[in-house]
């Protein structure tokens, strides 16, 4: 029997299924698989903060070295979302804090300073800003991550801060289309459905893509949810429909499509790594994000192999691989004519934190404080306190728990400040009263969404009603005697509500 007629192989389409992944890797110094595969023709690289040290550009520059046009992305979006800051916490409050001051100006030079610390490493791809509307405050995985509930102030912001941002050189990455804010499921874990109408997604969920696109948002990427109104049995990653139907053809989107880590359980659980890049690829992606790799570089070799034999196989079309493969490569084009227009003007730090002037000014400006006692006076805490953390789980976008929160923050301040955490796990509640009985500050993160936390904070407040109570997530209701919000987890919000409390 005669064997079927394939299309020709072209001799470059190893390296082209090359350009087209982003994988991560372990450590500061690039493995040799990672070489390797570099000289073969590998597309990209993704940072996180397990790559960044103190020459994360000689980092950068070895990687260049092996591959002049290599996409290297990482994901910076300030706030709880640090990957060069992620030691010491981000000198930005995040989205909601911009947000909530809702002055676009300022969301544009925050968004171009995160951009000048980038490019200062040489970084090519951000993968922010976070646009999705936070239509449900329980949300496990957005919340401050976004600008807010309101589709009009999220499409300002997010158009402010991409032509922020553009302006140092480094391209934009706006996320999660078509909207994750409207989720009870972490991705990382499981699949989220999004069950709302086309009608609502066009009024709510859309707009701020939309405003992205228009403000020449150089990439875009998709969240692995289930939005039945646009497809009712694949995933936006994976589905044409949403991919090209609808930010190809209906909003007009003609920048790189990346996807978000494949890894994720949402689309992971359902197929093996390889078809989902095959898959994705297909749909209309043209990146695809490969956050963890096997210590020597196997899947990332298999990812490539795959997408091979998938041309081969008639699964994915070549001009479609070649398509997406040009798209990597007309960003690159623009990373290199942007870094050609000369050096990006360092970021202004405060003398005293080390950290961003603007940043630190932002989070004084975003901090809201509720007075539920007659009489407080300022400095509220003249003595070290005692400060109680209630933290859940790491959140997994972030990396893990904050390096640095209220605790650290009034220690500085305050020498002998003592700290004790409390978490899902092990939260039994301390002894409240001694001798001493030094002021107590006691710290969550949405406790609006964590019955444990809320359910203990009630506790310690009847027993303690002169506690401080430090929300660092979105506000809540107010409780003790005073009541802090930051709208965000980063060091700068840590600073600005423990200078409050010191000061006068």
């Amino acid at each position: 029997m005669p064997h079927p007629t394939r299309e020709p192989r072209s001799p470059d389409l190893d390296r082209l299924a090359a350009t087209v992944l982003q994988p991560g890797f372990d450590g500061t110094t690039p493995p040799d698989w990672l070489r390797a595969q570099l000289a073969e023709g590998l597309g990209g690289v993704v940072l996180f903060a397990r790559n960044i040290s103190p020459d994360t550009a000689g980092l950068v520059r070895r990687l260049r070295a092996e591959n002049p046009g290599v996409v290297v992305a990482v994901d910076e979006e300030g706030g709880m979302i640090t990957r060069l800051e992620a030691a010491s916490g981000s000198s930005w409050p995040g989205n909601a804090a911009l947000g909530l001051l809702d002055d676009p100006e300022r969301t544009e030079r925050t968004g171009a300073e995160i951009g000048r610390m980038l490019a200062a490493v040489g970084i090519t791809l951000n993968y922010a800003p976070d646009v999705d509307v936070n239509a449900d405050p329980v949300n496990p995985v957005i919340g401050v991550r976004s600008f807010g509930a309101d589709p009009a102030l999220v499409a300002r912001h997010a158009a402010a801060w991409v032509a922020g941002h553009q302006s140092a050189g480094v391209a934009a990455c706006a996320k999660h289309f078509p909207g994750h804010g409207d989720t009870v499921t972490d991705s990382h874990l499981a699949l989220p459905a999004v069950h709302a109408s086309r009608d609502l997604l066009e009024r709510r969920d859309l707009p701020p893509f939309r405003a992205a696109v228009a403000a020449g948002v150089r990439a875009i990427m998709c969240g692995h949810l289930l939005v039945p109104s646009l497809d009712p049995d694949l995933p936006a990653t994976l589905s044409r429909r949403v991919l090209t139907g609808l930010l190809r053809e209906e909003l007009g989107f003609e920048g790189l499509m990346v996807t978000d880590a494949i890894e994720m359980r949402a689309v992971a659980a359902r197929m093996p790594q390889t078809e989902i890049a095959v898959r994705a690829l297909a749909a209309g992606a043209d990146a695809v994000c490969v956050g963890a790799s096997s210590p020597g570089g196997e899947n990332v070799v298999a990812l490539r192999e795959a997408i091979v034999r998938a041309v081969h196989e008639g699964t994915l079309a070549e001009s479609r691989l070649a398509e997406a493969a040009g798209r990597v490569r007309a960003l690159v084009a623009w990373h290199e004519a942007a870094r050609a227009d000369g050096e990006a003007a360092p970021v202004p730090r405060d003398p005293a934190y080390g950290v961003s002037r603007l940043g630190l000014e932002t989070a004084r400006l975003a901090l809201r404080v509720t007075a539920r006692a007659e009489g407080v006076e300022r400095p509220v805490l003249t003595r070290p306190p005692r400060v109680i953390e209630m933290t859940a789980r790491p959140h997994l976008a972030a990396g893990g728990a904050p390096p640095y929160g209220p605790a650290e923050a009034l220690a500085a301040l305050l020498p002998g400040t003592t700290r004790e955490t409390l978490t899902p796990e092990r939260h039994d509640l301390p002894v409240l009263d001694g001798p001493s009985r030094a002021p107590l500050v006691v710290v969550t993160r949405d406790a609006h969404r964590h019955a444990w936390m809320r359910d203990d904070l009630r506790r310690i407040v009847r027993r303690r009603p002169d506690a401080i109570v430090i929300e660092m997530g979105l506000p809540g209701s107010p409780a003790g005697a005073l009541y802090l919000a930051t709208s965000g987890d980063s060091r700068v919000t840590a600073l600005a509500a423990a200078e409050w409390l010191t000061s006068r």
